[in-house]
């Protein structure tokens, strides 16, 4: 970087931090942009990028034009032919909180001072950004961003893409149009593919293996793609056009870049010109007036973002008039009528400490992930990540010592993507699956022929597994009891020397005293692994007193836990067949057993035929529900459970009384005003409905709430009679005819045809 005047005046720690940061966020951009292979994520990048934009901002007269912070994209790739875009394709500044999005909004009032103007929202997608230009209405060329003037000609490999159309499809056909947009992977396309190239390389370790023994050089193992963003661009970037064509690209347009031929006034306007024209357009955009409404949207989509199609790492907004675009113009690098609104990151680096196995509640042995440090993932502290199964383990690729992309979304459990295998310095080592369950000391095996998973078949008393069965006896697929959560069951289970732990099973859980719990500490498990919990302001292990005060007195936890579980005698049958932790018999499979026998006993005593031939169980589960209740110690908790007074007729249970929906199949999909998806499915299912995963031509009502996704655009496909939150009211508390009636069709009766 060449030295200007003052530039001697800038501290030399700062000029070194500067310089290093260049260099770095250059190396990293190369990683990204040109190779598709990042070894950090892009949480990590913004963090770079962001110090050496605090730094510039304190000393302008280190911006020069070599600066990352005035750079677009990456250089083309080499291999493809340069393309010089005829208009720009800019990036996006960031808002990373409500302060700077609010700063954006000030300026921006600041800049148009009292002129009328609209916020148009929209998804940020985290995918390839690619101009297209079409003459005459006829696609001619399509290239990557690049530097924003100069791409990649990547023409062949888009025309492969279904929904990008070769012509223009309407009557007003411009001269000449640059259509901008994001070229992604569906979330599901890309683990579909990861897994096929994991397949592939475990073919390939059993060729080398061969290869070995006859002393022939071994094949390379092929790389997996490190997030649905990379997976995208690599299948963009293919010499051959067969191999891009054989990946599921979709793409969604966002904007227009050159023109000649027509004009457009409103950017929200171009997108119902671009979905005219047969081009792929977003579904989610909305124009709004205020600031909090944007903030709404990007709450609601922060609440929301597994339900899109796609991934997202944030909201964009811009000032949707194109004349006031114009007005406000833009830097070297970003348009100052936009900015874009980053979700918490989702997806980040780490070093790999260990792997350990936890056990389940079915003694599953699963492995996980133990990261050096913890790490700050979707909003919060991360030290663990599950790994499935050894064979998972092996198909990903990963090795102690490893530095490793994981990934949490929302609630969902975390979890390792993959190696930066470009990281490796030859330390690593392969990991050994135990052979012995680490709590009990039982051997692991597979509990049937061909089963994948290793198990501790210890389940009377491996204390691993008791926990885990507590914890998801209480939880909300089971009997719901508030104050039954994974601590509170890791309190009951855990030995306190010399005395047992007051829960060795289920059977104790209704026959607590108050006397029990109060001597109780606990160290805070995790609760998808197992391993103490971290104290996020110490990073030492939690322990708590759980029941009691300092003083030894009962906290409101020790009367809450006893109330709620006097409240769980009286549960619907389902809950309690789910909460025995049966092997295969989830809420679904329970719900059809109590709705075939209405009476635990009768569960028990129906013959293996008979249990299978209950729609939606089978032999497996049949047979699985004839050997649990074999064993003495099952009977036993069944016993200890009628004598604490829980009754187990489905009359006793809040699902007494008509059931108005019986017979009906009915699936659910998107957000709901008035229920939670759960709530939803429990008021179908008590009243005798059957609420089914998948759209096919025998589902009743499809029930549709905010992004309902694929289900929905099936249902319509069907024909099927489709309620929003309105219709699902009326299904509820009228039946199926005032639901139909509702909607205006007529009754299956009255449509079926005279014979």
């Amino acid at each position: 970087m060449v030295a200007v005047e003052g530039w001697e005046d800038v501290p030399a720690e700062v000029r070194k931090r500067h310089a290093e940061l260049a260099v770095e966020i250059e190396e990293h951009r190369v990683r990204y942009y040109e190779q598709d292979a990042p070894t950090i994520s892009d949480a990590e990048f913004d963090r770079l990028m962001r110090e050496l934009e605090a730094i510039e901002a304190e000393h302008p007269v280190l911006v020069t034009p070599d600066s990352p912070t005035q750079k677009v994209g990456g250089a083309p790739a080499e291999g493809f032919a340069k393309v010089e875009h005829r208009e720009r394709l800019l990036s996006l500044d960031n808002a990373m909180d409500d302060d700077e999005l609010a700063a954006w909004a000030e300026r921006v009032a600041r800049e148009l001072d009292g002129l009328k103007y609209h916020y148009l929202c929209e998804l940020k997608v985290d995918g390839l950004a690619v101009n297209l230009t079409y003459e005459r209405g006829r696609l001619v060329q399509a290239a990557t961003r690049g530097t924003g003037r100069v791409g990649e000609d990547i023409t062949a490999n888009v025309r492969t893409i279904k929904e990008i159309p070769h012509q223009l499809r309407g009557d007003n056909i411009p001269e000449l149009v640059e259509i901008r947009g994001e070229v992604y992977l569906p979330t599901e396309a890309f683990e579909e593919l990861n897994a096929s190239l994991a397949a592939e390389n475990e073919r390939r370790r059993q060729e080398n293996e061969q290869r070995a023994k006859e002393g022939r050089r071994p094949q390379a193992l092929v790389k997996l793609f490190a997030n649905p963003r990379n997976a995208a661009a690599g299948s963009l970037r293919q010499k051959d056009p067969l191999v891009t064509a054989s990946r599921p690209l979709h793409m969604v347009v966002h904007g227009i870049g050159a023109r000649a031929g027509f004009d457009i006034d409103c950017q929200s306007h171009a997108y119902q010109l671009l979905h005219d024209w047969g081009l792929p357009t977003a579904r989610h955009n909305t124009v709004v007036e205020t600031l909090d409404e944007v903030r709404a949207f990007i709450r609601h989509y922060g609440e929301q973002r597994h339900s899109v199609e796609h991934e997202i790492d944030g909201v964009v907004v811009k000032v949707d008039e194109i004349a006031l675009q114009g007005r406000l113009g833009a830097t070297s690098k970003s348009p100052r009528w936009a900015i874009a609104w980053k979700y918490p990151p989702e997806e980040v680096t780490g070093k790999l400490a260990s792997i350990q196995v936890g056990i389940g509640r079915t003694g599953r042995a699963t492995p996980f992930a133990v990261l050096a440090e913890p790490v700050k993932v979707a909003g919060s502290m991360v030290q663990y990540a599950t790994l499935h199964n050894q064979q998972v383990v092996k198909a990903k690729g990963v090795l102690l010592g490893d530095t490793i992309v994981l990934r949490k979304a929302g609630d969902v459990i975390p979890e390792i993507l993959g190696p930066v295998e470009d990281l490796r310095d030859g330390t690593e080592e392969e990991f050994v699956m135990p052979s012995h369950c680490h709590e009990c000391g039982t051997e692991l095996r597979p509990m049937s022929e061909g089963d994948i998973d290793l198990r501790c078949p210890n389940a009377r008393s491996c204390p691993a597994q008791i926990r885990e069965r507590i914890a998801y006896l209480g939880g909300r697929e089971s009997l719901d009891i508030d104050g039954l959560g994974y601590v509170a069951a890791t309190a009951l289970t855990q030995p306190l020397e010399p005395a047992e732990p007051p829960v060795g099973n289920e059977g104790d859980i209704f026959g607590l005293t108050r006397e029990q719990l109060l001597p109780i500490k606990v160290m805070v498990r995790d609760q998808k692994s197992g391993m103490p919990k971290l104290d996020d302001r110490t990073g030492r292990e939690k322990v708590v007193t759980f029941f009691a005060n300092l003083r030894g007195e009962p906290k409101k936890t020790a009367g809450l836990l006893l109330e709620n579980l006097d409240k769980a005698k009286d549960r619907p049958l389902w809950r309690y067949l789910n909460g025995l932790s049966i092997r295969h018999v989830g809420p679904v499979a329970a719900q059809a057993l109590a709705r075939e026998f209405r009476d635990l006993d009768a569960v028990f005593a129906a013959s293996e035929e008979q249990l299978a031939a209950t729609e939606g169980v089978g032999p497996i589960i049949a047979r699985s529900i004839k050997e649990w209740y074999e064993e003495d110690w099952h009977r036993e908790i069944l016993e200890k459970w009628r004598a604490a007074g829980v009754r187990f007729t489905e009359e006793a249970a809040e699902t007494k009384g008509p059931r108005p929906l019986e017979g009906l199949t009915v699936v659910v999909t998107g957000t709901l005003a008035g229920h939670t998806r759960d709530g939803a499915k429990e008021a179908l299912t008590s009243r005798g409905a059957k609420v089914t995963g998948s759209v096919s031509k025998k589902t009743d009502f499809v029930v549709v709430g905010d992004n309902p996704g694929s289900k929905y655009d099936k249902a319509v496909q069907l024909g099927l009679p489709v309620l929003d939150d309105a219709g699902f009211a009326v299904l509820l508390d009228q039946g199926p005819e005032a639901a139909r009636a509702h909607l205006g069709l007529a009754s299956p009766a009255e449509e079926a045809p005279e014979s």
